[in-house]
């Protein structure tokens, strides 16, 4: 009886996809059973016993899996330029307070007065003549004398300022005879 009953409920679509068959179906629908699998991409494409012919019939799986893998790579690259901005604010942070306390009880506006008049504040600075670099314009051996390593000019600013507030605190505005 059940049989019987699936049968008469067959039919009807058999019939159906039978009158339909010749008819022009959109990509997405059109799967047969019948076609051969010759390609890499309709063995890919393959449902079963049926084959996509054409591969638009996955077409929204592939553009949502492509639209998945970009979405991956931006979030990624978000996370990494996040966590590479974070820890370049937390070493900055921490060089700042490295070199806040000023040693010597040498004021801030000292420092800037001097730094003003001998580089415009510039903590890249380079006399003509290279001899004097950085936002005080140290020489390398005066550099040195206070703790200093490397180019004073490519040191960081709060390194130079701890450093001149040093020299100050040592030498007092003799090191800047014409800017102290």
């Amino acid at each position: 009886m059940l049989g019987v009953a699936l049968v008469a409920l067959a039919s009807p679509a058999v019939a159906s996809a039978a009158q339909h068959k010749d008819e022009k179906l959109p990509p997405r629908v059109r799967l047969r059973a019948d076609a051969p699998v010759s390609t890499a991409k309709a063995t890919a494409n393959a449902i079963g016993d049926a084959v996509a012919v054409d591969g638009p019939l996955l077409d929204p799986v592939d553009r949502y899996s492509r639209l998945i893998a970009a979405t991956t790579q931006r979030t990624e690259h978000r996370q990494k330029v996040h966590a590479r901005k974070k820890r370049e604010a937390r070493e900055a942070r921490e060089e700042e307070e490295r070199f806040a306390q000023l040693p010597g009880g040498v004021s801030i506006e000292t420092l800037t007065a001097i730094a003003a008049c001998e580089s415009g504040g510039d903590p890249e600075a380079v006399s003509a003549d290279g001899t004097y670099r950085g936002k005080y314009q140290f020489d390398q051996g005066t550099w040195e004398s206070v703790g200093g390593s490397g180019d004073p000019a490519a040191a960081p600013e709060a390194e130079q300022d701890y450093r001149a507030a040093l020299l100050y605190s040592e030498a007092g505005s003799s090191p800047w005879p014409i800017c102290g």
